[in-house]
């Protein structure tokens, strides 16, 4: 799929979407087109400009499967209680739900799985917040979704696989000193157009500041 029109800045920071229903599973995506948006993604800020970050490219389709086993196993081991009570969760959260169980059972079909990854001094994460250490990495992952939107793709940001992270690094072959932070399943898109997502209004969210200085409560 080629974009009708090149979209502005505004609408590609507003329609790039987690997208798990409209994905085209039997549309082969040239790994060549997944790279050039790593490129871009390249650009992004990092800690010292230390350039940490590892990108795996899955497309072999053994083990895309194998991934998606593990995937899917994460999923229903964080989701079964509600999964066993579908029916009665409210509609946005049924909806959610829903739509994150076909991405889970239908994983090992979408064409091109990217997972991000860092590589660190040793093999244990630091104690204590870890904001500065991911903000090394989730940027540029999040600098290739845009880049992938802007190029017909589209993509669906997850984690759910890093509840069996040392699973999913043994299919991989990660040495220790590598860690996932994210999945991001690449495919073309069913539909040409998305629009911005439900969002709670700024001023219920925006503390001037400080928590309580001038903002909401």
């Amino acid at each position: 799929m080629i974009l009708e029109r090149p979209l502005s800045c505004e609408e590609l920071l507003t329609t790039t979407r987690t997208v798990r229903h409209g994905l085209d599973l039997d549309r082969k995506v040239d790994p060549a087109l997944v790279e050039d948006c790593l490129r871009i993604a390249l650009q992004a800020p990092n800690g010292n400009n230390r350039q940490n970050w590892r990108w795996i490219l899955v497309t072999d389709p053994d083990l895309r499967a194998a991934l998606a086993e593990v995937y899917r196993a994460a999923f229903h081991d964080r989701n079964a209680a509600d999964l066993a009570r579908i029916d009665e969760l409210p509609g946005r959260a049924r909806s959610v739900l829903a739509s994150a169980r076909l991405l889970a059972e239908r994983l090992h079909r979408v064409p091109v799985l990217v997972i991000p990854c860092l590589q660190l001094a040793d093999a244990h994460l630091p104690q204590g917040n870890q904001a500065g250490l991911w903000a090394s990495l989730l940027p540029a992952a999040w600098s290739y979704a845009l880049a992938a939107r802007s190029r017909g793709l589209v993509t669906a940001w997850t984690a759910v696989h890093l509840d069996r992270e040392q699973e999913a690094a043994d299919l991989l072959g990660l040495p220790p000193t590598v860690r996932q932070g994210a999945l991001l399943p690449t495919a073309y898109p069913l539909r040409a157009t998305f629009r911005p997502g439900p969002r709670l209004p700024l001023e219920e969210v925006l503390h001037r500041d400080g928590w309580r200085g001038g903002g909401c409560a």
